[in-house]
């Protein structure tokens, strides 16, 4: 089964305290933020991730952009963001597919559901994202001790110095 998650980019936005804090020196560098964080869930969760932006926000509207494996979409004028949404959970909905909607925009959340999504609130996808987050961080250590791990305890400086002579083999 193929996961999609549609992502209501403002709307995150506006939920997350991180993202919220940001758009208040820069907007732009908010989206950069979120598709950041929306390009580690992708791959930590094998979802591919679309985030739809509402195009009064931004010059060019109407266009698509690909940041860090992440559908980046931008409405066209006097499109919004649900009805772009609404739009693609009906033309990717498949049998084979399961799509995710994450806002908290109550309306939007009934009508894609209607429509046969799963709905998820900026909330849900926060908390979520977070617990991410730390299995990110503990495959990372994992790695590293993994890396580290030899049958004679060495200093970090020995274990540079015969790591350095491996590599000049």
């Amino acid at each position: 089964m193929k996961d999609i998650l549609l992502v209501d980019g403002y709307n995150m936005i506006g939920a997350w305290p991180e993202l919220r804090a940001l758009k208040d020196k820069d907007l732009g560098l908010a989206r950069d933020r979120l598709v950041e964080m929306l390009a580690e869930y992708q791959a930590y969760t094998g979802h591919q991730v679309k985030v739809v932006f509402d195009a009064h926000m931004v010059q060019g509207s109407g266009k698509k952009e690909y940041h860090h494996r992440i559908d980046v979409i931008y409405t066209r004028k006097n499109e919004t963001a649900d009805e772009r949404i609404e739009k693609l959970v009906h033309d990717l909905k498949r049998i084979d597919t399961r799509i995710h909607v994450a806002t908290s925009d109550f309306m939007e959340q009934s009508l894609t559901f209607g429509s046969g999504a799963l709905r998820k609130s900026a909330r849900e996808l926060l908390i979520e994202m977070e617990v991410i987050e730390k299995g990110i961080d503990k495959e990372v250590e994992k790695t590293r001790k993994k890396q580290r791990s030899t049958k004679i305890p060495l200093s970090d400086e020995m274990a540079e110095i015969f790591e350095r002579w491996r590599r000049e083999r």
